[in-house]
C-alpha cells in the first residue's frame, strides 16, 4: 500500500478511501500511486508548503472565545477527499430537491402557511422560532427565492449513507476554503491533476455574481449595481468577505459605505453617489437596519429595510430566511419535500427528537449520555452536547436547560461519521472523521459547486469538525473517472 499507508487503520467507520484494510477504493487509486512515489520527507515538505502558502494567503478564521489570540490560520490536510461522480450525482440531485422545497417552504410560511393549515408543521414551532420575522409575512421577493447562497453539512453513516446533518441558509460561509485549497493542492500535487480528471471549482465566483445580479429587483434600471455588505474587519469571516468580493469583482462595503436616500440605497464612492441594487449581505438580519430591528446596531444601514420593502434593492439571503436554520424546523424538511413536491426525500435527515413534544423529551431526558444534543440556533458548534464524550454535571446541566425551554433543544443519536486519511505530522496517517459542506447557488438555475468543504475533526477521536473546536478542512476532489 506504500510506506505512509503501510499501518493505517480504517477502524469500525465508514473510509473514504479504504473499502476494507488493505483495499483501497477505485477512485483513490492514482492518489494512493502518487504516495508510493514519495520520497523520504517528501510528505512533510509538502505539508510546510502548503501552511506557508496559506500564511502568505492570509487564509486566516478568527475565535473570538480563545485567550491565546484570536487570529488563526486555517488547519488544512494535506490527503483530499475524493467522490466519484456516480456519489456525487446523487448528492447534488438531493441537494437541488432540498433547496427548492426550503425556498417553497419560505414562500409559504410568508404568504399562506399552507403547510401549518394543513397539520405538517405546528404553528407554534414557526412561531416560537427566533429567526422567523412576522413582520414580513405578505412581502413578495425578486423572483420568489429566499435562500440565494445555502451550505448544507452533510455525514456520511457507518454504511457510507449520505445524511443531512442542518441546513445553512442564513450566511453560510467557508466557500473560500473551497477556493483556497485548491489552489494549494494544485501547486503542492500538480502531477495529481495531470492523472485525473477534477471537476473545477475555480467558477464559483462567477456563479455566484449571476445568481445575484439574476435576483436585481424589478426596478433596478441596466447592468444590477452588486456590493457585500461585510461588518467589518474584526468579523470571523472577513478574509472570505474580501476574497468573494475580488472574485466576484465588487465592492466590498461597511455600513457607513452605503446611505439611504428616497428609500434608494446609494454607495459613497469617490465620484458621488452610486446606486446599489443588490446586497450580499454577510451580516444578520439584527444587525441589519437599527431603526427596524436592534437599535444599537453600528453596522448595518438605517432606512436600508424600507428601501428593501419598497423593491428598490434585494437582499440576499432574504430576511427572515433564518427560521430554515431552526434545528427544530430541520426536523420537518422531509415532510416540506414530500408535502410541495410530492417526492420522497433523496437525501435523508438524521434521525432528530424534539424535546418540545413531552415523549420525545421524556427519551431525551432518559437517555441524554447517549445522544449529542442540540440547541435550535446555535452554531460553530457550540451549544451542543455529545453526551458519549460528556460528565455527568454535564448532562445534568442539558437536562435542567432543557426543562427550561424545551423548545430550544433538538437530540440525535450519535452517528459514526465516516473517516477518511488525515496527515498527523511525522510520517503518521490515521483516520479522522469528516463531513462535507456542498455551497448551493439559487439564480436562474440551482448551481453546485462540485464538492465543496470537507471539514475534518483533526483531534483524534472527535466528531467536532468546526474551525473553533479545533478542526480543519480537505480539499475536494468530484472525479469523472476512476
Amino acid at each position: 500500500m506504500g510506506q505512509l499507508f503501510a499501518n493505517y487503520d480504517s477502524g469500525d467507520f465508514c473510509d473514504e478511501m479504504f473499502a476494507a484494510p488493505g483495499q483501497v477504493r477505485p477512485h483513490y487509486r492514482a492518489l494512493l500511486e502518487r504516495f508510493r512515489e514519495m520520497g523520504d520527507g517528501e510528505i512533510d515538505r509538502k505539508q510546510l508548503l502548503a501552511s506557508q502558502t496559506f500564511l502568505n494567503q492570509g487564509v486566516t478564521f478568527t475565535v473570538y472565545s480563545d485567550n491565546q489570540g484570536t487570529e488563526r490560520i486555517f488547519p488544512f490536510d494535506l490527503i483530499p477527499r475524493i467522490i466519484p461522480r456516480d456519489e456525487w450525482e446523487h448528492v447534488e440531485r438531493g441537494l437541488q430537491q432540498r433547496i427548492l422545497a426550503l425556498n417553497l417552504f419560505l414562500k409559504d410560511i410568508y404568504h399562506d402557511q399552507r403547510i401549518v393549515k394543513e397539520g405538517l408543521i405546528p404553528e407554534e414551532v414557526i412561531k416560537s422560532a427566533a429567526h422567523f420575522r412576522p413582520e414580513f409575512v405578505g412581502f413578495d421577493v425578486p423572483k420568489d427565492i429566499y435562500i440565494h447562497i445555502c451550505g448544507s453539512d452533510l455525514i456520511r453513516d457507518r454504511e457510507g449513507k449520505y445524511l443531512v446533518l442542518e441546513d445553512n441558509g442564513r450566511c453560510p460561509s467557508g466557500v473560500s476554503y473551497v477556493l483556497e485549497n485548491r489552489q494549494v493542492m494544485k501547486r503542492v500535487f500538480p502531477k495529481l491533476f495531470t492523472r485525473q480528471k477534477i471537476r473545477p471549482v475555480d467558477c464559483y465566483g462567477q456563479d455566484l455574481l449571476n445568481a445575484l445580479r439574476f435576483v436585481a429587483p424589478p426596478r433596478c434600471d441596466g447592468d444590477p449595481t452588486v456590493v457585500l455588505l461585510t461588518p467589518g474587519i474584526y468579523n470571523s469571516a472577513y478574509f472570505e468577505h474580501s476574497y468573494l468580493a475580488r472574485a466576484m469583482g465588487i465592492e466590498i462595503v461597511v455600513g457607513q459605505d452605503l446611505v439611504v436616500k428616497d428609500d434608494v440605497v446609494f454607495m459613497k464612492t469617490t465620484k458621488g453617489l452610486k446606486r446599489v441594487d443588490v446586497i450580499y449581505r454577510r451580516i444578520d438580519d439584527d444587525f441589519i437596519d437599527p431603526t427596524v430591528f436592534r437599535k444599537d446596531s453600528c453596522l448595518g444601514v438605517p432606512g436600508i429595510v424600507e428601501a428593501y420593502r419598497k423593491g428598490n434593492v434585494n437582499l440576499a439571503n432574504a430576511i427572515g430566511t433564518g427560521v430554515a436554520d431552526d434545528k427544530v424546523v430541520y426536523y420537518f424538511v422531509p415532510r416540506m419535500i414530500k408535502f410541495y413536491l410530492g417526492e420522497e426525500p433523496l437525501l435523508p435527515n438524521v434521525d432528530t427528537y424534539l424535546t418540545m413534544f413531552e415523549e420525545d423529551r421524556k427519551y431525551v431526558l432518559d437517555n441524554i449520555a447517549n445522544l449529542v444534543v442540540k440547541s435550535a440556533n446555535e452554531s460553530g458548534g457550540y451549544g451542543m452536547l455529545i453526551g458519549p464524550h460528556a460528565t455527568r454535571e454535564e448532562h445534568e446541566k442539558f437536562r435542567q436547560a432543557i426543562r427550561k425551554d424545551p423548545r430550544n433543544y433538538v437530540a440525535q443519536p450519535v452517528i459514526s461519521l465516516s473517516r477518511a486519511p488525515s496527515y498527523c505530522g511525522d510520517g503518521v496517517i490515521e483516520g479522522r472523521h469528516i463531513d462535507l459542506r456542498p455551497y448551493i447557488l439559487s439564480g436562474e438555475k440551482t448551481t453546485i459547486i462540485p464538492g465543496g468543504l470537507t471539514r475534518v475533526a483533526l483531534r483524534k477521536g472527535s466528531l467536532v469538525v468546526n474551525s473553533s473546536q479545533g478542526g480543519g478542512s480537505k480539499d475536494t476532489w468530484v472525479v469523472d473517472e476512476e
